[in-house]
């Protein structure tokens, strides 16, 4: 431990790691701690399925001071509003609009497409724009087929209303010789070129840092390979047992982790 290097990046997950039991809003304790980080040059970024537009939203109170690993690592941002794109991961045009076509033949199953900040949606069933507007706060347009879409695909995502455990096996044995698959949520399966661990090569590569002075929090699939770049990796108590068998570094809640870092780094005066 004493030969790691400092700690110069904090990448940490939304959905299931900050926000868990249904959570909607960040903790004031991890604004504090973003706070405190930034006095220690520590920097705290969301790395994220999410949209940028969502993450700026949810982080409002610090959104302006943090870089974003978003849409699982396909585009990121740097501080600042807006934030300078500092990466881009675009997928094969053609490709995403038949995967595209493909999840919106399967019943129960809807297609959100995403631009660099706007959430494309062509709808089976009128519930999906509030499902998306309501969970995630995303821009969204409604188009009229795959096609229309305006801007380059980064994302495809399969929001599958009987879960996306039974629409993995449907979908990734052939989409995965393309593009990377991801649980990232009871009912989100998602495909981009880039996953989180490449989103945080990028980003450390764009701010001048190295992996091992990084540490990241997950529970989730989607966060594996962005765990296994990270110097220090953290994965939540409550993430599948196989996950768990992985990462040995654990915890409940990511506001406790932070605190002690803040607090060991902190002059003994204050």
């Amino acid at each position: 431990m004493h030969n790691k290097p400092p700690v110069r990046l904090i990448a940490c997950d939304i959905d299931g790691t900050l926000l868990q039991n249904g959570a909607k809003h960040i903790s004031p304790e991890i604004f504090e701690e973003i706070h405190r980080l930034e006095a220690l040059g520590i920097l705290f970024c969301p790395a994220s399925g999410r949209q940028y537009h969502s993450l700026r939203q949810l982080f409002a109170p610090a959104a302006d001071k943090l870089p974003y690993l978003c849409e699982n690592g396909a585009i990121l941002y740097g501080p600042g509003n807006p934030g300078p794109v500092l990466g881009k991961t675009v997928m094969d045009r053609a490709l995403a609009e038949e995967l595209s076509w493909e999840i919106l033949a399967i019943p129960g199953c809807e297609v959100l497409i995403s631009g660099a900040n706007t959430s494309y949606l062509c709808p089976k069933e009128d519930d999906i724009e509030g499902v998306i507007r309501d969970f995630t706060g995303n821009n969204i347009q409604l188009v009229p087929r795959p096609e229309a879409v305006p801007e380059d695909i980064i994302k495809v995502s399969s929001y599958c209303r009987f879960g996306a455990a039974e629409m993995e096996p449907v979908l990734a044995p052939r989409w995965s010789q393309h593009f990377r698959t991801a649980v990232a949520g009871d009912k989100w399966l998602d495909f981009t070129l880039a996953d989180k661990g490449s989103g945080l090569e990028q980003l450390c590569a764009a701010l001048d840092l190295a992996l091992e002075e990084v540490m990241a929090f997950g529970d989730n699939f989607n966060d594996v390979p962005m765990l296994r770049r990270a110097g220090r990796p953290w994965l939540m108590a409550s993430a599948a047992p196989e996950l768990r068998a992985q990462f040995p570094s654990q915890c409940q809640r990511v506001e406790e982790v932070l605190y002690k870092i803040s607090i060991d780094k902190l002059p003994e005066t204050e």
